[in-house]
């Protein structure tokens, strides 16, 4: 089963309509519309960094590996922001694993743009560093999910952040994909899927997830879902959520 969306545009990013709109209307020629499939990967780890990714409707998730082939998610990217921020670190190359969690399109933005509106904005720079700092928050607070709660909440927590993200409570993934996401074995998150799916929370077959009480499922989530979300809605405020709609004049300039 593949899962189909509509044509994207660059408003559908939260990061993007948060830009001042003169910076917008300037970037804009150089945006460029990508499909991202399942599993596919945009960047592996250390690879240099020519573009960044404005996601719209795709999740990525970023892996760390370890040397003997274990793998964990740090963070997850959707439409909140970008992938590929370490070039206005002073970093040129990744530092994780980007691979796609759940399909969809993002819009691709050379890094020398990126960059030349960062250091030439002082409205853009602070915008990516506010970003910057909810991106770190989602870091720590994954490590700090990964080491102290179950495995259960680790799912809640990450269906709610993909459904965030996408505004779709349905989302298509394997079980091996989802183990890889969530630090965790396939046969742990398939017992955890099942229990949530006999609360009446999900209905889940074969990798198909379709979420059915969203706010029974923030019940069951751990804390660290909302400490993520509170701390980008202090950039984003009411537009944060799964019914996130741009600004108009965000839409009409990307038409």
């Amino acid at each position: 089963m593949s899962r189909t969306f509509a044509v994207s545009s660059p408003a559908q990013n939260q990061l993007w309509c948060s830009l001042p709109g003169e910076e917008r209307d300037r970037l804009l020629s150089q945006l460029r519309r990508v499909s991202l499939s399942l599993g596919e990967v945009l960047f592996e780890t250390h690879q240099r960094i020519n573009c960044v990714y404005f996601v719209t409707s795709a999740i990525v998730s970023l892996v760390y590996a370890t040397a003997t082939g274990a793998t964990a998610e740090t963070a997850i990217v959707g439409s909140d922001g970008v992938v590929g921020l370490g070039i206005l670190l002073g970093g040129n190359s990744a530092c994780h694993r980007s691979v796609i969690a759940v399909a969809g399109e993002a819009f691709t933005l050379p890094a020398p743009h990126v960059i030349e509106a960062f250091e030439r904005d002082p409205a853009v720079r602070r915008i990516f560093l506010r970003y910057t700092q909810g991106f770190i928050t989602q870091i720590s607070q994954t490590a700090v999910c990964n080491r102290l709660h179950s495995i259960e909440q680790r799912l809640c927590r990450w269906l709610l952040l993909c459904h965030d993200r996408t505004g779709s409570s349905e989302l298509l993934m394997t079980q091996e994909l989802i183990a890889h996401m969530l630090g965790g074995r396939r046969e742990s998150v398939t017992v955890a899927a099942g229990h949530l799916q006999d609360l009446g929370l999900i209905q889940y077959c074969r990798g198909h997830i379709r979420i059915l009480d969203r706010k029974r499922l923030e019940e069951c989530a751990c804390e660290c879902y909302r400490t993520v979300e509170e701390e980008l809605a202090q950039l984003y405020g009411a537009k944060r959520g799964p019914s996130f709609s741009p600004p108009p004049a965000a839409l009409e300039r990307a038409v």
